[in-house]
């Protein structure tokens, strides 16, 4: 309790026309304000934030797209002749080598039409001798005047005849033997098979004559496509200097198979389609890899990964260090004196773990990473290191997130 003895003789001596409540609470005045300074809570420490420094470098960009692969060379097995086939002798899907046997026709009719011609050329050959042997004995009569010129001119005639005779029968014994060899279809390249279009025993003619298909393995072309927009963007950006293609346009191709592994062997950009497809609203970007193991497989989707393009004096902050306000996008900016202001900035595409900074930061300037959540403009901060994944080296490169975020390919304009 309260104890108001010493002040009774101040109460008494107050006029009596003044309350007696206030009274009370001039009494009470100077122990309220004591109690009050004493209960008053200590100041709040600075919060503590990881921060890094802003450092300008040229960067290496990755852009990662779907893609498709297709056979380099490809090329329809058909029979050149009409007639029975005898057998296939090739497996189905297996690779074959370069004039290896794929299938068997009936040869007899085409032997037979090879002997036929044989024997008219045989024939012929015999009349050519006889033509030139009776213009052997024609020549010396005719300048003695036992001849006319007459039999002269005939004999000469009968000679060129038989002698073009003898050509043409030849010719006929050419066509005769290729007509026989392409009884044995073979393959023109190194390849895969598919399966045989015709069975054994089937009659061979013009309408059904393909027979299979091989598809040369390596190299093989690896296929992917830019939208009209994302060709757009990227010229654009070249344009103004935000992207930097490699010398000479020497675009590495990377390709990642179904399980996310790296195939070993890189490609390079060989043909970009200068025309809009109008079908698939798209540009074709064709690229050549070499494939010796036949890993990859024509019409097999895999993803590819573009290098060579940089982005010079790229600025890159963890991802964690870009808050989103009601502006936009802004991080914590320190100031000489460790206090911290608010700076809108334009965002870019993802590298990694990081995001590149296209407009708001300066070289030399310090950003807020960790601990950001609950700053306010003008507050000072303790400032702590950094322990997070560092940025990436000006060597090294990582995919970006998403191709659909990140168009690149060869300017080909």
């Amino acid at each position: 309790m309260i104890d108001l003895k010493p002040f009774s003789s101040r109460l008494l001596s107050i006029e009596p026309r003044m309350p007696v409540w206030t009274l009370v609470l001039l009494a009470l005045f100077p122990l309220m304000t004591g109690c009050g300074k004493k209960d008053q809570a200590p100041p709040r420490p600075a919060p503590e934030v990881s921060v890094i420094s802003i450092e300008p470098r040229d960067t290496p960009v990755v852009f990662e797209f779907v893609a498709q692969a297709q056979s380099s060379h490809q090329v329809e097995i058909r029979a050149r002749i009409n007639g029975f086939l005898n057998r296939r002798v090739y497996r189905e899907g297996a690779l074959v080598k370069a004039g290896q046997i794929l299938f068997e026709m009936d040869p007899k009719p085409f032997q037979a039409q090879l002997d036929q011609a044989k024997a008219a050329l045989a024939r012929q050959e015999a009349a050519l001798n006889v033509a030139q042997s009776n213009l052997a004995r024609v020549k010396p009569l005719t300048s003695l005047n036992a001849l006319s010129q007459r039999d002269l001119d005939d004999a000469t005639g009968s000679a060129h005849s038989a002698s073009a005779a003898v050509e043409q029968a030849k010719a006929q014994v050419e066509t005769a033997m290729l007509n026989l060899s392409y009884c044995r279809i073979s393959s023109p390249i190194n390849g895969i098979t598919t399966a045989a279009l015709q069975q054994d025993g089937a009659y061979i003619s013009m309408g059904n004559n393909h027979l299979a298909t091989v598809m040369a393995l390596s190299p093989i072309w690896v296929n992917f496509s830019l939208s009209e927009n994302e060709m757009q963007k990227l010229q654009n950006e070249m344009a103004k200097g935000f992207l930097k293609a490699p010398a000479n346009n020497s675009y590495e191709i990377e390709i990642l198979l179904v399980d996310g592994t790296v195939f070993p062997h890189k490609g390079r950009i060989t043909f970009a389609d200068p025309m809009y497809n109008t079908k698939t609203g798209t540009f074709l970007i064709r690229s050549s890899v070499q494939n010796p193991e036949g890993v990859l497989r024509p019409n097999q989707y895999v993803r590819v990964r573009l290098k060579g393009i940089t982005r010079p004096g790229a600025i890159l902050v963890p991802q964690q260090s870009v808050q989103t306000g009601a502006k936009g996008h802004f991080v914590w900016v320190l100031q000489p004196d460790d206090s911290v202001r608010f700076r809108p900035v334009s965002v870019g595409e993802w590298h990694g773990n990081n995001w590149f900074i296209t407009e708001g930061l300066r070289a030399g300037e310090r950003v807020v990473v960790e601990g950001g959540l609950s700053l306010q403009p003008d507050l000072k901060v303790r400032i702590k290191p950094f322990t997070g994944v560092p940025s990436l080296n000006p060597g090294e490169s990582e995919p970006a997130a998403d191709s659909s975020r990140n168009p690149a390919s060869p300017d080909k304009s």
